[in-house]
Protein backbone atom coordinates (compact mmCIF):
# COMPACT_ATOMS: atom_id res chain seq x y z
CA UNK A 1 0.00 0.00 0.00
CA UNK A 2 1.34 3.68 -0.96
CA UNK A 3 0.66 6.54 1.51
CA UNK A 4 0.16 9.96 -0.93
CA UNK A 5 -0.64 11.72 1.94
CA UNK A 6 3.14 11.85 3.44
CA UNK A 7 4.82 12.70 0.25
CA UNK A 8 2.53 15.50 -0.13
CA UNK A 9 3.14 16.13 3.36
CA UNK A 10 6.90 15.47 3.03
CA UNK A 11 7.30 17.83 0.03
CA UNK A 12 4.95 20.36 1.90
CA UNK A 13 7.43 20.22 4.49
CA UNK A 14 10.92 20.71 2.07
CA UNK A 15 8.78 24.32 0.74
CA UNK A 16 8.15 25.91 4.37
CA UNK A 17 11.72 24.70 4.81
CA UNK A 18 12.96 26.69 1.64
CA UNK A 19 10.19 29.91 1.96
CA UNK A 20 11.91 30.05 5.45
CA UNK A 21 15.29 29.78 4.80
CA UNK A 22 14.52 32.36 1.75
CA UNK A 23 12.72 34.72 4.32
CA UNK A 24 15.65 34.56 6.47
CA UNK A 25 18.16 35.64 3.98
CA UNK A 26 16.11 38.30 2.81
CA UNK A 27 16.41 39.79 6.31
CA UNK A 28 19.99 38.59 6.91
CA UNK A 29 21.33 40.27 3.38
CA UNK A 30 18.68 43.40 3.93
CA UNK A 31 16.89 42.77 0.51
CA UNK A 32 14.88 45.45 -0.45
CA UNK A 33 11.65 43.50 -2.13
CA UNK A 34 10.68 47.14 -3.70
CA UNK A 35 7.22 48.86 -3.27
CA UNK A 36 3.93 46.65 -3.32
CA UNK A 37 2.01 45.96 -6.98
CA UNK A 38 -1.55 46.47 -6.63
CA UNK A 39 -2.44 45.62 -9.92
CA UNK A 40 -3.26 42.28 -11.68
CA UNK A 41 -0.30 41.06 -13.28
CA UNK A 42 -1.49 39.05 -15.57
CA UNK A 43 -3.51 41.28 -16.49
CA UNK A 44 -0.63 43.46 -17.61
CA UNK A 45 1.22 43.98 -20.87
CA UNK A 46 4.79 42.24 -20.93
CA UNK A 47 5.73 46.26 -21.38
CA UNK A 48 4.02 47.05 -18.16
CA UNK A 49 5.54 43.96 -16.82
CA UNK A 50 9.08 44.85 -17.55
CA UNK A 51 8.69 48.32 -17.05
CA UNK A 52 7.99 47.38 -13.58
CA UNK A 53 10.68 44.77 -13.30
CA UNK A 54 8.37 41.87 -12.83
CA UNK A 55 10.32 38.52 -14.20
CA UNK A 56 8.40 35.83 -16.52
CA UNK A 57 8.28 32.53 -14.59
CA UNK A 58 9.40 29.47 -16.27
CA UNK A 59 7.21 28.38 -18.55
CA UNK A 60 7.38 24.24 -17.64
CA UNK A 61 9.28 22.11 -15.15
CA UNK A 62 12.02 21.67 -17.23
CA UNK A 63 12.80 25.35 -17.20
CA UNK A 64 11.94 25.92 -13.68
CA UNK A 65 14.10 22.87 -12.89
CA UNK A 66 17.05 24.72 -14.37
CA UNK A 67 16.54 27.78 -12.50
CA UNK A 68 16.48 25.26 -9.47
CA UNK A 69 20.24 23.69 -10.42
CA UNK A 70 21.00 28.11 -10.30
CA UNK A 71 20.15 28.30 -6.80
CA UNK A 72 22.48 27.73 -4.12
CA UNK A 73 20.57 28.98 -1.50
CA UNK A 74 17.84 26.45 -1.83
CA UNK A 75 20.63 23.27 -3.10
CA UNK A 76 22.39 24.38 0.78
CA UNK A 77 19.16 24.39 2.58
CA UNK A 78 17.80 20.40 1.24
CA UNK A 79 21.85 19.42 1.02
CA UNK A 80 23.39 18.04 -1.63
CA UNK A 81 21.99 14.90 -1.42
CA UNK A 82 17.67 15.39 -1.29
CA UNK A 83 18.56 18.55 -3.90
CA UNK A 84 20.11 16.09 -6.61
CA UNK A 85 17.32 13.16 -6.11
CA UNK A 86 14.86 15.81 -6.05
CA UNK A 87 16.06 17.31 -9.13
CA UNK A 88 16.63 14.41 -10.82
CA UNK A 89 12.82 12.80 -9.65
CA UNK A 90 11.40 16.30 -10.97
CA UNK A 91 12.78 15.59 -14.30
CA UNK A 92 11.81 11.97 -14.47
CA UNK A 93 8.50 13.24 -13.68
CA UNK A 94 8.64 16.22 -17.02
CA UNK A 95 9.96 12.75 -19.11
CA UNK A 96 6.65 10.99 -18.44
CA UNK A 97 4.53 13.98 -18.92
CA UNK A 98 5.54 15.28 -22.28
CA UNK A 99 5.13 11.65 -23.52
CA UNK A 100 1.54 12.06 -23.55
CA UNK A 101 -1.24 14.06 -25.76
CA UNK A 102 -3.61 16.08 -24.10
CA UNK A 103 -7.27 15.64 -24.70
CA UNK A 104 -6.80 19.27 -25.90
CA UNK A 105 -3.87 18.49 -28.34
CA UNK A 106 -5.85 15.89 -30.06
CA UNK A 107 -9.25 17.68 -30.29
CA UNK A 108 -7.39 21.04 -31.60
CA UNK A 109 -4.66 19.10 -34.27
CA UNK A 110 -6.20 15.35 -35.22
CA UNK A 111 -8.65 16.78 -37.01
CA UNK A 112 -6.47 19.85 -38.54
CA UNK A 113 -4.12 17.00 -40.43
Amino acid sequence: MVNGVAGVMAIAGLALAVMLRSGLDGIEQKIDPGPPINKNIYTMSHRERRHLRIDELPGNLSEALDELEKDDLIRETLGQHLFEHFVAAKREEWLDYIKHVSPWETERYLGMY
